[in-house]
């Protein structure tokens, strides 16, 4: 019997509220004229499930399953679709949002976009369920080195860092130039270490572990420095290539302070963009970036075709995702709830996922 895990409403102020998992059995679905029927294969968890949990998300449906990524296999075609040769029993990743085509600007109408999984109007989609039914032009071929789970890995996170690297910080995104990513370890930052280092970019990172520094240099990382030390950005300095001394970009997702720390790192007229704000809801932004014509750029998730362009980089450039670790089952509602503590205390290096 296919299933669907969702949210189960309960009584709560925002944030002190914490919705509990509930898992439902469901009909298998039908795919529709132009449609595809995906049997789910693994789902990866993001920070939007915990703040769907504590009701700090907009538009949360207690109908719709968790999980804005998936990967699973083609198993039907519905009539009249064009892509049923290209896709039908192969492996593909699900497109984690609505209503974003091609302006690389932004959505072309606000009012239309949204991410999918366990917020409405698409009380259907989410990738914690055995069956979904997607229109055609909603999924990706999954790269032919990578496995489901690491597909599971790839949507909203490296959609996310390509759109923060490539359109955002275009300029330093080259060969040769200097970028710091902050806060390594979560899926958005490994991801866009793992782009810029295939495009020869020397990166930089910033963690609150020796080890996940560590282990950022084993995936291509030039250094990193703890950003618990208070005189971190000078310690960064002096790791920094005497030909070329400052940073062309920082790839941010905390906000807090970041632009008043970087503004002796970066060159003049330098990049920061920035993809989260988890520290606070507001940045400092001094007179100093200011005369130093710094540039703030802020971004989330991107478009339809900066999708498929990051799926295409992929496999093209043979990068796997990397899995902080897995569990198997939808229906081990108890193992799932021991991915989300892992997320909440930060413990994860990449992606959680479920295997379905």
């Amino acid at each position: 019997m296919p299933h669907k895990l969702t949210v189960k409403h309960k009584r709560g102020k925002p944030g002190a509220v914490y919705y509990p998992l509930q898992l439902h059995a469901v009909p298998k679905p039908c795919p529709g004229s132009g449609q595809l029927l995906v049997k789910i294969a693994a789902a990866a968890l993001n920070h939007r499930d915990i703040f769907i949990r504590q009701q700090l998300y907009p538009g949360i449906s207690f109908e719709a399953p968790l999980f804005s990524d998936a990967c699973g296999e083609v198993v039907e075609a519905g009539p009249g679709c064009t892509r049923g040769a290209e896709v039908l029993n192969k492996l593909v990743v699900l497109t984690p949002f609505r209503g974003w085509a091609t302006d690389p600007a932004g959505p072309e109408d606000w009012a239309q976009f949204c991410t999918i999984g366990g917020v409405g109007p698409h009380h259907h989609l989410g990738g914690a369920q055995t069956y979904v039914v997607v229109d055609e032009g909603e999924v990706e071929p999954l790269p032919a080195h990578l496995s489901a789970v690491e597909g599971a890995a790839l949507p909203s996170a490296g959609v996310t860092a390509y759109r923060a690297l490539f359109t955002k910080a275009a300029s330093a995104a080259q060969q040769g130039r200097n970028i710091l990513v902050t806060g390594i370890g979560g899926g958005v930052a490994l991801q866009v270490l793992q782009l810029a280092v295939a495009r020869g970019v020397n990166v930089y990172v910033t963690s609150g572990s020796e080890a996940k520094i560590a282990r950022a240099r084993q995936l291509g990382a030039r250094d990193g420095v703890l950003y618990t030390h208070s005189e971190w950005p000078k310690e960064l300095a002096k790791l920094l290539p005497a030909e070329r001394p400052l940073l062309d970009a920082v790839v941010d997702g905390a906000g807090g302070d970041i632009v008043v720390r970087s503004i002796p790192l970066l060159r003049p007229g330098g990049v920061i963009s920035v993809y989260g704000m988890t520290l606070a809801p507001v940045m400092d932004w001094p007179m100093q970036a200011v005369m130093k014509n710094i540039e703030l750029r802020g971004t989330t998730l991107g478009s339809r075709v900066e999708f498929a362009d990051f799926v295409e980089f992929v496999g093209q450039h043979k990068i796997r995702p990397v899995v902080s670790r897995s569990v198997k089952g939808l229906d081990c509602v108890d193992a799932i709830e021991g991915l989300f503590d892992e997320l909440k205390e930060g413990k994860q290096f990449g992606k959680l996922v479920v295997e379905i």
